[in-house]
């Protein structure tokens, strides 16, 4: 007998969604208790580790914005989606896999999440709040070369894997840059999985662990920054995608109120300066995404 997959997926994501209802809170709650817990995972410049960063404040203006106290909880990328929701989820390709129980230890997933098809499936998403893109990176003393972008994303993409031929290449499961969600098993290149923090990534190849390594652009933009002239950037695996807030999709009531608090910000300039606190070389890649319509 055939099985369909996506449907028996489908069954228990919605069978897990309703079993963690008791544990999962909405703004009514959240409010009720004065606090808004923020999970995120010390990344790039959206959650520095020491009190800072882009989602670190935006979701304090939040917490201000629906008048309850912020409580940061810091998670890791193997736990963060586990943490909102009340299981052990992971991906299995553009399906969600479950494995077990996990305990709510938080509201809302703010991190720079890359929005992916699995993700999708156990989360509600805000509209988009940074671009980004997958690109390979390798060492200053490698010979590959970048590529000359053609004007077509997918050619350059196509491009940019065949320098992959006969190399190594890093990534890390579970985040955006898995090497399956790219199809870099088609290649003849050795893939490893790296066991550290994405921001350990770029150091990782200026140490020659590894011939090349997959990084997302705010994690690009931060290392280029700190380590001028130390790392190559070869072309791109991906075509653009956007991260966003990552909410239960049984808190309708806390998206709407992020939804029109985040209109507040764009429309004001202020989530405008803080990107510019954060990423100012951000813009110089993509003007148009932080145009206010």
């Amino acid at each position: 007998m055939k099985i369909n997959t996506a449907g028996v997926v489908l069954f228990f994501l919605t069978g897990f969604l309703a079993l963690s209802c008791a544990e999962a809170r909405d703004l009514g709650e959240i409010q009720k208790e004065g606090v808004l817990r923020h999970l995120g995972v010390p990344y790039a410049n959206f959650v520095t580790g020491d009190g800072g960063g882009l989602d670190v404040e935006v979701m304090q203006l939040f917490a201000r914005e629906i008048g309850v106290e912020y409580r940061y909880v810091e998670t890791s990328w193997a736990t963060v989606v586990n943490d909102l929701l009340g299981k052990q989820v992971g991906a299995d390709g553009n399906n969600v896999k479950i494995t077990g129980d996990a305990p709510v230890r938080g509201d809302v997933i703010a991190n720079g999440m890359t929005i992916l098809p699995w993700r999708q499936k156990a989360l509600d998403f805000s509209a988009p709040t940074f671009p980004t893109q997958v690109w390979l990176i390798t060492g200053p003393a490698s010979s590959l070369t970048p590529i000359v972008p053609s004007g077509f994303i997918e050619d350059d993409i196509v491009a940019t894997k065949k320098l992959l031929t006969g190399k190594s290449v890093l990534g890390k499961n579970n985040t955006c840059l898995d090497p399956s969600l790219y199809f870099l098993e088609d290649i003849n290149t050795a893939i490893s999985l790296f066991e550290g923090g994405l921001s350990e990534l770029a150091p990782a190849i200026m140490q020659g662990k590894a011939d090349t390594t997959l990084l997302d652009v705010p994690d690009a933009l931060v290392a280029l920054a700190r380590w001028p002239g130390q790392i190559k950037v070869l072309g791109p695996i991906s075509v653009e995608q956007q991260m966003a807030v990552g909410f239960r999709k049984d808190s309708p009531a806390l998206q709407e109120a992020f939804a029109v608090f985040y209109r507040k910000i764009q429309m004001d300039g202020s989530y405008h300066a803080l990107v510019s606190k954060y990423y100012p070389e951000v813009f110089d890649y993509y003007p148009d995404f932080f145009t206010v319509k």
